[in-house]
């Protein structure tokens, strides 16, 4: 029995014995499976727009010392393919925000991991890069997306796969080929398209309002936090680095630490989002107060850019989120993970997650790529 895990979700717990895990699987011979209801229009929202690659959890249930660490999903919607209930066996799989009416696609095949020398992070450049990095983005032309308008993000990304032999009790861990992510978002995020060739049905899926499956109950934004990462909303928020990363503590939620919670709330605005000039500065200078964020040196995107980082090590999974940017521009450049703690058999220097963010313009319409100005 071989249980597979993508990157984007937390890994399930293990079987606490071979004698429970024989029962399940009795069990699960005998029981008919369960029903998969589609996911409430208000998750859905909240989970496209809450990061899209930073989702979190719900509080999980008490675990042993002895348990391994957990790692949080990525910018995804998670949809769990329904198996027998009491098989405790369930195969999870995760892929970019889509419906709750259908699972994603698998994907290809995935690939090796690749495996590089861990470079340990420091402080003592922390405040002068980010002061670097923060002066060049002030000085960006960035467009301002109109009312009708939408905001276009490509970018190569690939995410780590994990599997476990329950029988064997081993462990693969693998990743996702290099492939090519397209996003169109409205300035609000009510509305957007989503595409992800061989990870997502063909031709992508809509995103918000623009998803079919979408069924206001009340004819206005869902309540809460799911619109907070829109670029309406960054726009909205203060410039002030420290009233910043008050505003970003107050939407961080969960039993995981708030620091690097913050941390992934950064990566999750600049990643997939067209931020203003003035507030980018002050989000990277809000990441710098951030205890634990260092700079790294020597880091790489997913289009082999090679730059410096900032970045904070998760204590729990063992990962650290890199946000790269190039050495000379300070420009944006991509996100990487790395795992710099062995949990959950994944060795040091494991590449966990590569992001490269190839374009990032305005377009007239939904599906318009600015190279044709046509739709998609």
């Amino acid at each position: 029995m071989t249980r597979k895990f993508w990157k984007r979700t937390e890994p399930l717990d293990s079987i606490e014995s071979e004698q429970a895990e024989l029962d399940h699987a009795e069990l699960a011979r005998l029981l008919p499976a369960p029903s998969a209801p589609p996911m409430p229009l208000d998750r859905q929202l909240l989970f496209e727009e809450h990061l899209l690659n930073e989702i979190r959890t719900s509080a999980p249930a008490p675990a042993s010392a002895a348990a391994p660490a957990k790692r949080p999903g990525r910018r995804a919607l998670l949809i769990a393919v329904p198996v027998a209930a009491a098989a405790l066996t369930a195969v999870v799989v995760v892929n970019a925000v889509t419906s709750g009416a259908a699972a994603p696609r698998s994907g290809p095949a995935s690939v090796e991991a690749p495996v590089v020398p861990v470079e340990e992070g420091s402080t003592v450049q922390l405040a002068s890069t980010v002061q670097q990095i923060a002066a060049a983005v002030s000085t960006q032309r960035i467009p301002e997306p109109k009312p009708g308008q939408f905001i276009y993000i490509k970018s190569k990304v690939s995410f780590l796969s994990y599997s476990h032999n329950a029988d064997t009790d081993e462990s693969k861990t693998r990743v996702q080929p290099l492939h090519q992510r397209e996003i169109w978002k409205s300035p609000d995020s009510l509305g957007g398209w989503l595409d992800e060739p061989g990870y997502l049905d063909e031709g992508g899926i809509g995103l918000g309002n623009d998803n079919p499956h979408a069924k206001p109950t009340n004819g206005k934004d869902i309540p809460g936090e799911a619109l907070r990462l829109s670029y309406n909303w960054l726009k909205a928020q203060p410039t002030d680095p420290e009233a910043l990363l008050k505003v970003i503590y107050g939407t961080v939620s969960g039993p995981r630490d708030r620091d690097q919670q913050a941390f992934e709330t950064i990566k999750g605005a600049i990643n997939e989002q067209l931020v203003p000039a003035p507030s980018a500065a002050a989000l990277y200078r809000a990441a710098a107060n951030i205890p634990g964020v260092v700079v790294v040196q020597n880091s790489q995107d997913a289009a082999g850019r090679t730059g410096l980082a900032l970045a904070r090590l998760d204590e729990k999974t063992g990962e650290r989120l890199e946000l790269v940017f190039d050495r000379t521009t300070f420009a944006y450049l991509g996100s990487r993970g790395i795992q710099v703690k062995q949990v959950n058999n994944i060795k040091p220097g494991t590449v966990t997650e590569r992001t490269a963010v190839l374009e990032r313009t305005v377009v007239d319409a939904k599906k318009a790529r600015p190279t044709s100005g046509g739709p998609a």
